[in-house]
């Protein structure tokens, strides 16, 4: 990887150092464990401007250059031969004789007795600024030791890189910014290590197996250790002894090992060594590798045979009836015979946990037996992976050989969700309903995923007749209970029925205190989320989004995707642009070329924040790919696919066109008994510059909740041009919690008073709109407006802001469907207010990015 390597993280170190070898200043130590950039922060102080022009005479301690006097500057000073005791100060005297020196000393705590005298002597008699390094936890000559502790020098201890500037360094480096998990992942692999973290870096990227997606860097695939990071890490391994070998490779198989446990296979005696040699650490307890990369080097030279036995001699020590995983998981890959059952209640265990790879694999196993359990298990967790296919192969089997009707009635659900979320086949998911609901099983499953079914395609009716009171059933599964409370919850979202929503996130476990156990409790966290957005309870979102997230943050597969586009949405609820835009890039560059179908909920809420921070070039993908196609399974959110097109047209400059777009959304929510979404809708186009239409509806459904009554205000106040009433309702917008609205209303209100001739009212209301803005990372029009005014009406703004992005008259005309003659004299009267002739001038202009 041919980049620099800068020290990210370390400038408040570099400034102390560099201070401390100023001239007339006496030096400093700098202590550290290896591999944390000890003597790079040394070598980047001493390149400084500040040192320009000194000599820097650079010493290393050494093993080999241990047993000599004065190993350690063996062949930088001019020092005659002699008996030890003149070389001292032959020493000193020629590091006077050299121009503004300077004196470093690498690795001081591996000095010979001589060299560390001289560095003793030449920070008592102050003859140079010294940098001295040295290794903590190693031991080290008096004279060094001394220096510190009898406050000859300052030491300063280099701590490893914590998680944050870990990714700060990896994102400077790599130039863009990096996937949070894979950045943890890179964190804890290398323990902040500068050194660790370089190597392993360079030859991930190198291989190809960490690179960018959708502008996003992350790991592709597995790390494979380079040879050069192994030859670093086998350095401090050091040789192994056989019984310290078994204990460090027993740890790296199976870490955490409870200390009993490693002692009973290995021994005691031995145990204690891999601790002294800091190989293995304890808390008395259980026993874990003292470095991360440790096990990365032993698995990877550990030959399969004993890797298998070892996995073995764990396995069976292992209490699997508290925790199935770490035991099926160890047998799984060991030489111990196979154990269906233990192997299916993993997997049950591993779908609970949102760890789909992992339930996948250990189902596998399960089901090769032809257990039908198992091999429902196992085709649940492929569709959740999106391997649509495959599971329905599987299912479609099951359905048809199964010995009961149970099992026949289980397959054939499982179907119906496979077939209408994974393959996006609504028609063949309501037959396999049908077959479900004729086998006279499971009826509560059937009516559940019924209504399922009925609310992803936006019928709202059906679910409102049955699902309330199906909340207060006793359903029989957790499966049951999340497909209920999920059809529930998006007829409540949608609806405005925050009591019903309340409910229905008790049902489905997604409390203050819980999060559901299975993967479909995403998408209810996802209605959840839209309910209290649409309600105007952002906060409420943002709290369950954030308990589904921190659930699933550290997980492979696609539960930590889906958990980032909730918190995503949270995000976007409260008008918190910024902070939806990283979490939701982040997840569209794992969702963007999978099969997975919360891609498209993921694509119109990154298209809409996109489009409200102003950034029309990353929109308009998104919005093209909205235009195109969705997913039957997400016809409830056509309205917020119709608002994320108002927002790209409006960010590109077509105002027309954007409140088109929310009328349109606000039509259609309306017809499909969606009135919390009409609201949402019309509150769009108020803040997109509607006055007429928004008022009327919004007074009819004002009753509906916190954001229907703010919405109304809203737009009687710039229905009536009411400066005074914008800023009122900026700070209710404000209060509920939707940043991007009371910017907007900010912004209203300052152009409002300056049409009216009241320039301090305007600048003021302008710096609100800004301060809001600068919260939210929002960039809209009406900001645009405050911020940039100019002495054009609406039309002539629109049509230049489009002309100023590179449309032709003709294409301009299209688009608003005017005439090119109309689109060439606004276009003409611009110009002449704006005092510019060339149509290239009016990007600058307009601020058109």
């Amino acid at each position: 990887m041919e980049r620099p390597w800068p020290l990210t993280g370390r400038d408040e170190e570099l400034r102390e150092v560099a201070a401390a070898l100023r001239p007339g200043a006496v030096g400093i130590v700098v202590a550290g464990p290896p591999g944390v950039g000890k003597t790079r922060l040394a070598r980047e102080a001493l390149a400084a401007p500040g040192h320009r022009g000194t000599t820097v005479v650079w010493a290393h301690g050494s093993l080999a250059a241990r047993p000599y006097p004065l190993g350690a500057f063996a062949g930088l000073l001019d020092v005659p031969a002699g008996d030890a005791g003149e070389l001292v100060g032959r020493a000193l005297d020629a590091l006077a004789r050299q121009p503004r020196p300077v004196l470093a000393v690498d690795d001081a705590h591996l000095l010979d007795e001589h060299s560390a005298i001289v560095l003793h002597r030449v920070v008592v008699r102050r003859l140079a600024p010294v940098l001295v390094t040295l290794r903590t936890g190693e031991p080290a000559p008096d004279t060094v030791t001394s220096l510190w502790k009898d406050d000859h020098l300052p030491r300063l201890e280099l701590a490893p890189l914590d998680a944050a500037a870990t990714a700060g360094l990896v994102a400077r480096v790599l130039g863009g910014p990096v996937e949070s998990r894979s950045a943890r992942r890179l964190w804890r692999l290398t323990e902040g290590s500068p050194l660790f973290l370089r190597h392993l870096l360079a030859g991930e990227v190198a291989g190809g197996r960490f690179a960018p997606a959708s502008g996003i860097w992350r790991w592709t695939s597995e790390p494979a250790i380079s040879p050069q990071l192994v030859d670093l890490l086998e350095q401090q391994i050091g040789r192994l002894a056989p019984g310290v070998q078994d204990v460090v490779d027993l740890v790296a198989l199976a870490e955490p090992v409870a200390v009993a446990t490693l002692s009973a296979l290995t021994s005691p005696a031995d145990l204690e060594a891999a601790e002294e040699r800091g190989l293995v650490r304890t808390d008395g307890l259980v026993a874990r590798l003292a470095h991360p990369l440790y096990g990365e080097v032993r698995r990877e030279v550990m030959g399969t045979l004993r890797a298998r036995r070892l996995r073995g001699r764990v396995a069976r020590t292992l209490d699997v009836a508290t925790d199935p995983i770490p035991g099926a998981v160890l047998t799984l890959d060991s030489d111990l015979p196979p154990a269906p059952g233990l192997f299916l209640r993993a997997a049950e265990a591993a779908t609970r946990v949102y760890d789909l790879p992992l339930a996948e694999r250990l189902a596998r196993a399960a089901a090769a037996t032809g257990d039908p359990a198992a091999r429902l298990v196992h085709a649940a967790a492929l569709s959740w992976l999106s391997r649509g296919d495959e599971a329905e192969a599987i299912l479609d089997r099951l359905a048809g050989s199964a010995p009961d009707s149970g099992t026949r009635a289980r397959a054939q659900l499982h179907r119906t969700g496979n077939l209408l979320w994974t393959l996006a086949r609504p028609d063949d998911a309501r037959r396999a309903l049908a077959a479900a609901e004729a086998t006279g099983a499971a009826p509560l499953h059937v009516v559940g995923m019924s209504l399922a079914l009925a609310a992803a395609g936006g019928e709202v009716a059906p679910v409102l007749a049955r699902g309330r009171e199906l909340l207060h059933e006793e359903l029989p599964d957790d499966l049951a209970r999340i497909l209920v409370a999920s059809a529930v919850s998006a007829a409540a979202a949608v609806t405005g029925d925050v009591g019903l929503l309340d409910e229905a996130a008790v049902v489905g476990g997604l409390t203050a205190d819980r999060v559901p156990t299975a993967i479909p409790g995403f998408g209810l966290a996802d209605l959840q989320v839209l309910g209290h957005r649409l309600a105007g309870r952002p906060d409420r979102a943002d709290g369950q989004a954030r308990r589904l997230q921190a659930a699933s943050a550290d997980l492979p597969g696609p539960a930590r995707l889906m958990g980032l586009v909730v918190a995503g949405h949270a995000a976007l609820a409260g008008g918190r642009v910024g902070d939806a835009l990283a979490l939701l890039r982040e997840a569209w560059g794992g969702l963007a070329d999978s099969g997975h179908e919360f891609r498209f909920r993921c694509r119109t809420l990154l298209a809409t924040a996109w489009a409200q921070a102003g950034e029309v070039a990353p929109a308009a993908p998104l919005l093209a790919g909205i235009v195109t196609g969705g997913h039957p399974a997400y016809r409830l959110h056509a309205p917020d696919d119709l608002l994320a097109l108002a927002w790209g047209a409006a960010a590109a400059g077509a105002a027309t066109e954007s409140l088109r777009h929310a009328a349109a959304a606000a039509d259609l929510a309306r017809e499909s008994g969606a009135p919390a979404y009409e609201v949402l809708a019309w509150q769009t186009a108020v803040q997109l510059g509607e006055a007429a239409a928004a008022p009327p509806r919004l007074a009819a459904l004002a009753e509906l909740g916190p954001r229907a009554a703010v919405a109304l205000a809203h737009a009687r106040a710039w229905a009536d041009q009411d400066g005074e009433a914008l800023l009122a309702t900026a700070d209710a917008w404000a209060r509920l919690g939707d940043l991007v609205a009371a910017g907007d209303a900010a912004a209203q209100a300052a152009d409002v008073h300056r049409r009216h001739g009241r320039p301090g009212s305007a600048l003021n209301a302008a710096a609100l709109a800004e301060r809001t803005a600068g919260r939210s990372g929002a960039r809209t029009p009406a900001l645009a407006v405050a911020v940039r005014p100019l002495p054009l009406t609406a039309r002539e703004r629109e049509i230049a802001a489009l002309a100023a992005r590179g449309l032709s008259n003709k294409a301009i005309a299209a688009r608003l469907a005017v005439s090119v003659r109309t689109v060439e004299g606004h276009l003409y009267r611009a110009g002449l207010k704006l005092g510019v002739s060339e149509r290239s001038a009016l990007a600058d202009v307009l601020g058109v990015g």
